[in-house]
C-alpha cells in the first residue's frame, strides 16, 4: 500500500480488530511482526509517531464518552509536547477553531461530521503532525458525507499537505481515489512518481500479511 502526502488513502477491512491494529502500525503504537516500516526513508519508530496521529481509534483513545468536548480539548492539547505547545488554552483554541458551540456539549452527543472535525482539529494542533491515521471513521454513520469531504480537505490542504490514510470497512462508491486492502493477497496502490510518498508492501515470504512504508522527501 502506498499513501503519499497531499492524498487520501483508503484501506478496507472487515474487522474492526484487523482496521485499528492496521491503525496502530501505520501510527508508530505498534511493532510489526514482520517486514519494514520507516518514514522519510528512515526506519525509526520514533520519528515515525512522533510525525503520525492516531485519530479516534476504537478502544484505544477514542473520546470517553461523559467528557465533554471542553474538557477533551483540555486534556488533549496538554499532551502536546511543551515546546510547541505555548499559550495554547481550550476556551482560546475551541474560539479561533470555530468550536464555541459544541463546548459544552459531551463527546457522545456530537454529530459524526462534526466530532470528525474536532478530533482531527486537535490532531492538528501538533505542529509536526504530518500524518493521519484515521480508524473506522465510518463506523458513526452510513454516510459517507460524514467523513469523505473532511478527510480529503485536510489531505489536499496546500499550506499543509498531509499524508492521510483511514482504515474503513468500505471503500465508498464514489471514491475514485487509491485503496488498499488488508489482507496478503491485497493489491498495492498505484504509485505516483516524483511525489512524497509513503510506501507499504507485502513481502510474499511471510506467511502473515507485513507492511513497508516508506516516506521520501
Amino acid at each position: 500500500m502506498t499513501a503519499r502526502r497531499g492524498e487520501l488513502l483508503l484501506v478496507t477491512g472487515e474487522r474492526q480488530d484487523q482496521r485499528t491494529a492496521l491503525s496502530l502500525l501505520l501510527s508508530g503504537r505498534m511493532k510489526a511482526t514482520g517486514g519494514q516500516l520507516s518514514w522519510d526513508n528512515n526506519p525509526r519508530t520514533r520519528l515515525l509517531r512522533q510525525a503520525a496521529a492516531l485519530v479516534d481509534s476504537p478502544g484505544v483513545n477514542e473520546p470517553e464518552e461523559h467528557l465533554s468536548v471542553r474538557d477533551l480539548v483540555t486534556e488533549d492539547l496538554a499532551l502536546i509536547p511543551r515546546r510547541y505547545r505555548g499559550a495554547l488554552l481550550s476556551g482560546p483554541w475551541l474560539k479561533v477553531n470555530r468550536f464555541e458551540d459544541i463546548a459544552d456539549l459531551w463527546t457522545e452527543q456530537l454529530e459524526p461530521g462534526r466530532r470528525l472535525q474536532l478530533l482531527t482539529a486537535l490532531a492538528l494542533a501538533n505542529p509536526r503532525t504530518d500524518l493521519l491515521v484515521v480508524d473506522s471513521p465510518d463506523r458513526h454513520s452510513a454516510d459517507e458525507l460524514t467523513w469523505l469531504p473532511r478527510l480529503e480537505e485536510l489531505a489536499s490542504d496546500a499550506g499543509r499537505p498531509l499524508a492521510v490514510v483511514a482504515a474503513v470497512s468500505a471503500v465508498p462508491d464514489s471514491w475514485n481515489g487509491p485503496v488498499a486492502v488488508i489482507g496478503n493477497e491485497a493489491p498495492a496502490a498505484e504509485p505516483h512518481p516524483g511525489r512524497h510518498a509513503a510506501e507499504a508492501g507485502q513481502d510474499p515470504e511471510y506467511s502473515e500479511t507485513t507492511l513497508e512504508t516508506e516516506v521520501a522527501k
